[in-house]
């Protein structure tokens, strides 16, 4: 089980994280990310993080929606918002809950206006799913962690369709 680094970071090619055993800064590979993957020093086993990823640029955000081999769940999102400060805390549930199995991801609108833009993003929260490099499933508002969970299900199977 990983323990968390102040802030998740992504590079062009993955997600860093911290062994928990030996500290190392490992990449998780966007394309493995569903795949075991173990620590480059200590050779212990390795997860995703179960934490949101926030997202610092439009093209980081490209790379993980296109390239990740789980669903990425966004986080439509701005500091002054009350009802996102709401929804927060259930995304970290969802996050930790199926830490391995989904991605999820912040977008702060403020700082990401131009994803906003392209997206659509009309109201916050929005929570919008990603699977295969698009975006199969949205919903605008706050939503407890069971229900967030449910779409994330109900969005990845018509997405397998």
């Amino acid at each position: 089980m990983m323990t968390s680094m102040p802030a998740l970071e992504t590079d062009d090619r993955g997600i860093l994280a911290a062994c928990a055993a030996c500290g190392q800064k490992n990449r998780l590979a966007y394309e493995r990310l569903a795949d075991l993957v173990r620590c480059g020093r200590c050779k212990q086993s390795l997860s995703l993080p179960g934490e949101p990823i926030e997202i610092r640029d439009s093209a980081a955000f490209d790379r993980l929606v296109a390239r990740s081999s789980l669903p990425v769940v966004v986080d439509y999102w701005a500091p002054w918002c009350g009802p996102c400060r709401m929804v927060a805390p259930e995304l970290q549930k969802v996050a930790t809950r199926r830490a391995g199995r989904v991605v999820v991801a912040k977008v702060n609108t403020d700082e990401l206006a131009d994803l906003g833009q392209r997206f659509d993003i009309r109201s916050i929260p929005t929570l919008a799913i990603f699977a295969g490099g698009r975006e199969v499933s949205r919903v605008v508002g706050v939503r407890p962690a069971a229900e967030i969970e449910t779409l994330i299900d109900q969005a990845v199977h018509t997405a397998q369709r």
